[in-house]
């Protein structure tokens, strides 16, 4: 075969490109660190580059955004739990004082405002937010747990209770002599033997201050022995109604009757009612004609309340319930999984992170694992008893100094009859609320365990977190290390042989320089 020098030449520049392209490669994989630019490059490499990419990626979101927007979210609960166990532990110190006895009036004075201070505080903790959503409101992020300023906007609450709700009261009918004044002192007939003490049937609802219309009369509805749907609608009479005794009105009733008092959120129950419902029992497997479980163990009470207090707890967070519009068919309803026997995830509303492969945590507590309306309910109740006291005392102050300043003897009778009516009541208001921070003390402890349970619920799903975060960390740095030596090259490696490919291709400039100077010409 005949080599002519365009041949060699056209060899040359040939070779002396393929150093240049060999020498420009090697040149971007030292200014990039990488060994391929472009797929072409190597499918293989950027094949395993995607899917490494991809798992790096998916790692990076549990790892950077997910968990630590879970731990946020922990965080935040568990300091509110913290915050609501140190509330409840003062009430429960409250109530130990009580029961043990105020040595002193200073001393219960103390502990009525303390019980005050903690009754505006408790439900104020559940708004706790995370980066702007509530933690114990569910689903309803946006919605605070308790209503955060005075309110006017109508409710219709079905409360579903068991029969553990329905229980016995003590009532005090001291014959109004706490609303004792100078005036009225020597008038009347008000003796030692018209003070009694008497025990009734009621059911406590979640609210006080409610609707007190007749039309807003709340509705019992329960399942009798025999299995059969029972309704009972209460007869609406006020605690301040002068012709009335609420808690008095059904002393004799045989029938089965109820009468609410709404200012104390309160169903008083005849015998009979009460028997009946003390009786609720569940029977597995009956079912409504629309296919639904139905738990014959749960009482149902519907009444409405209008008028909300700052701190008071939305009912949309634990009852069913309704608010009614102008257009009906805009009526807003809350909840009704919760009129079911066995109440799903949703309706539950558990909200659960992605924080793995595969991997799901519950971040979310629900109000009712930690705040129930008993809490602030028994406040109420317990300082109600207090202040009972303190005016009875009051009364007695009074009666004594009106008796010494009196010349009258009629009148002078007449208050001390008062007085000793006012001293017998004072001993029963002061028994009445010895025995009720005695019993504050079991439900408040029922309340802390409550609460403490959250808190290790709360506690156990951190400490997973944590779990999955450290494997994340370990799972990034491997897929990070697997990138690495995937993608990029070997510096030292890729110099040296830089450094080679220059040499190669000053010595073909040489050796073509040359060539390239000879022809056939040299040679004749």
């Amino acid at each position: 075969m005949r080599i002519t020098n365009k041949i060699i030449q056209n060899n040359a520049i040939t070779n002396i490109n393929g150093n240049k392209v060999l020498e420009d490669k090697l040149n971007n994989q030292l200014a990039t660190g990488k060994k391929i630019n472009r797929p072409s490059d190597d499918p293989v490499v950027a094949i395993r580059a995607l899917r490494l990419r991809t798992n790096l990626s998916e790692v990076q979101q549990y790892y950077k955004k997910n968990v630590p927007d879970a731990n946020s979210w922990l965080t935040i609960t568990e300091s509110a739990i913290d915050t609501a166990i140190e509330v409840i532990t003062d009430m429960y110190g409250d109530c130990t004082s009580g029961s043990e006895g105020f040595k002193t009036a200073k001393d219960r004075q103390k502990t009525l405002e303390n019980m005050k201070g903690l009754r505006d505080e408790i439900y104020s903790i559940g708004n706790a937010e995370s980066a702007g959503r509530y933690v114990f409101t569910g689903y309803r992020t946006d919605t605070s747990l308790a209503f955060e300023k005075d309110t006017q906007k109508k409710y219709t609450i079905t409360e579903q209770l068991g029969s553990d709700r329905v229980g016995d009261y003590t009532y005090i009918d001291t014959k109004g002599l706490e609303n004792l004044t100078a005036t009225n002192a020597p008038t009347g007939t008000t003796q030692e033997k018209d003070i009694t003490i008497n025990t009734f049937h009621r059911i406590r609802l979640s609210y006080n201050q409610c609707s007190a219309d007749a039309a807003s009369a709340p509705v019992i509805q329960y399942y009798d022995s025999n299995g059969t749907l029972q309704t009972v609608t209460a007869d609406v009479i006020s605690a301040n109604d002068p012709q009335k005794n609420p808690y008095l009105a059904l002393q004799n009733e045989t029938g089965k009757k109820a009468v609410f008092i709404p200012e104390t959120g309160e169903v008083i129950l005849s015998d009979s009612l009460y028997a009946d419902l003390q009786n609720v029992k569940d029977k597995t497997g009956t079912k409504d004609a629309a296919g639904n479980e139905i738990d014959e163990g749960k009482i149902r009470i519907t009444y409405t309340k209008e008028e909300w207090d700052k701190n008071d707890l939305r009912p949309e967070h634990f009852f069913y319930c309704e608010t009614p519009a102008d257009n009906a068919a805009k009526k807003l309803v809350y909840n009704e999984g919760y009129l079911t026997a066995q109440p799903d995830d949703d309706t539950r509303q558990i909200i659960s992170f992605d924080v793995g492969f595969g991997q799901e945590v519950r971040v979310n507590t629900i109000a009712n694992e930690v705040f129930t309306h008993d809490i602030g309910r028994d406040l109420e109740e317990m300082i109600a008893n207090v202040e009972a006291v303190i005016d009875m005392e009051d009364t007695v102050s009074k009666l004594e100094g009106l008796i010494e300043n009196e010349t009258d003897t009629t009148k002078k009778k007449t208050m001390q009859d008062k007085l000793d009516a006012a001293n017998k009541a004072l001993t029963y208001l002061k028994d009445k609320m010895q025995k009720d921070f005695e019993g504050g003390i079991t439900r408040t402890q029922g309340y802390l365990d409550r609460a403490n349970t959250a808190l290790t619920t709360v506690g156990n799903r951190s400490a997973r977190i944590e779990l999955v975060e450290n494997r994340l960390s370990s799972q990034e740095t491997s897929f990070k290390t697997l990138s690495s030596e995937n993608e990029d090259a070997d510096i030292t490696e890729v110099a040296v042989q830089l450094g080679s490919v220059e040499l190669s291709y000053q010595a073909a400039l040489m050796a073509t320089g040359k060539i390239t100077q000879t022809s056939l010409l040299n040679y004749l």
